[in-house]
């Protein structure tokens, strides 16, 4: 029983109305924050093997698909700086320029350096990229149908916001560890 409570402790609290307060002390709701942890890890697990599947189709690694994918997904016609992609990603910058390079050699990333500021790095798609993901984007718009198909527009907003509070949420308490240690 005093394994539970450190266990809990350890996961941070929650209370049956979602707002920040005293942990539930039931056993039964320990159960369900350690078995919905555990499911968050499974589901990383899961997008890591679909990441690579789609990076497999391009020769590339998975977090060389996922850079790909935040340049395509910021990219407004100006390019990317490597800052912004390391950022959405939570990764070191000086990884996402070395990998950038690998894909530019690839000829996937064009990387100029910004007329603003010589020290950024800005990087956009190039035509190969661009032909690659929309050959896929068909497959992945029937995997993410499947995917969803049980969620409403109502229950996939609402479940998005509940995650994006759970990760503001761990961001704040891994921030705390590292404070307290």
């Amino acid at each position: 029983m005093a394994k539970r409570r450190a266990v809990a402790k350890l996961v941070g609290s929650v209370r049956r109305d979602g707002a920040a307060g005293p942990a539930i002390e039931s056993d039964q709701s320990q159960d369900i924050v350690r078995r919905f942890l555990w499911d968050l890890a499974s589901i990383n697990v899961h997008l890591d093997e679909v990441r690579s599947f789609w990076a497999h189709t391009l020769g590339i690694s998975g977090p060389q698909w996922m850079i790909l994918m935040a340049v395509a997904e910021l990219d407004r016609g100006q390019g990317v700086p490597v800052k912004d992609v390391s950022t959405i990603l939570h990764v070191d910058p000086s990884f996402v320029t070395t990998q950038s390079k690998v894909l530019e050699k690839y000829g996937f990333v064009r990387r100029i350096t910004s007329g603003y500021d010589a020290r950024v790095v800005l990087m956009s798609l190039s035509d190969k990229a661009c032909k690659h993901v929309a050959n896929l984007s068909s497959r992945q718009e029937l995997l993410d149908k499947f995917i969803f198909a049980d969620f409403n527009d109502r229950t996939l907003k609402d479940t998005a916001h509940q995650l994006a509070l759970l990760k503001d949420r761990l961001e704040k308490a891994t921030l705390k560890l590292a404070a307290d240690i």
